[in-house]
């Protein structure tokens, strides 16, 4: 099969073409995949904190936070700040809730920033 001269080259220009779109495709996955990681990890911090919460006698809030800056300190760096505690006391009978929020750069600020936020609730003493 004799190929015609002007055909040379055809596949690199289509290749440069097409490889900026799977580039972005690519790291657009990934970054995708991350944010729903720390998403992951957020609701499970925030689940961890208000058990911790609920069930510790006489707990203050710092408990709470102290628990989700644990559960989540593999993945995600949190602060006290980052962590909002609501009712305070706990008192039985209401619902305590935990809800943990960070702000989260894709890629390093490449795609921008978005806020995540993690929540759990819970009946105050079991």
């Amino acid at each position: 099969m004799a190929r015609c001269i002007r055909d040379r080259g055809a596949a690199a220009v289509e290749f440069a073409l097409v490889l900026p779109m799977l580039l972005v495709l690519t790291l657009g996955v990934i970054a995708f995949g991350h944010a729903f990681h720390v998403q992951t990890v957020l609701d499970n911090a925030a689940r961890d904190a208000v058990r911790v919460y609920t069930l510790t006698p006489d707990a203050a809030p710092v408990v709470a936070d102290d628990a989700a800056i644990a559960s989540a300190e593999l993945s995600v760096a949190l602060t006290a700040a980052d962590v909002d505690v609501t009712p305070t006391p706990c008192a039985e009978g209401q619902n305590a809730r935990v809800t943990v929020e960070h702000t989260f750069e894709m890629l390093g600020g490449f795609f921008g920033s978005i806020t995540l936020t993690g929540s759990g609730t819970m009946r105050c003493a079991g």
